[in-house]
């Protein structure tokens, strides 16, 4: 499996932030799969920040889940990062990732590292929140 991410760039503050994780090599409906998102802003370390599963249902960090929200396009076989009301705080490279295993999907639900556990991880792609 591959991933690519994809959106812009350059958001500006309020805006809605919208990043596309395309895969390939595999089905996002391929039982047990599990599709995340994770970011790093800049001198910071890496951030959890929710996932969807090969069935469609979500997780996410309890520190972001008011203002994410994670979907998918089964037809287009990518999954979805929303985040609302950015601000110059949310400016990081922002990188999906996967894995086929429910081990590490409970450990990304209730450890708060548990998604360096994840196998497969797109190059990520900067985003920077500026007016």
């Amino acid at each position: 499996v591959q991933l690519q991410e994809s959106g812009p760039g350059l958001v500006k503050p309020s805006q809605t932030l919208s990043l596309t994780c395309t895969v390939s090599g595999g089905s996002i409906t391929t039982n047990y799969y599990y599709w995340g998102w994770i970011r790093q802003p800049p001198g910071k370390g890496l951030e959890w920040m929710g996932a969807i599963d090969y069935s469609g249902s979500t997780d996410y960090s309890p520190v972001l889940k008011s203002r994410t929200s994670i979907s998918r396009d089964t037809s287009k076989n990518q999954f979805t990062l929303q985040l609302s009301s950015m601000t110059p705080e949310d400016t990081a490279v922002y990188y999906c990732a996967a894995d086929f295993s429910l081990t590490v999907q409970a450990m990304c639900v209730i450890h708060p590292q548990g998604y360096k556990l994840l196998e497969v991880w797109g190059q990520g792609t900067q985003v920077t929140v500026s007016s």
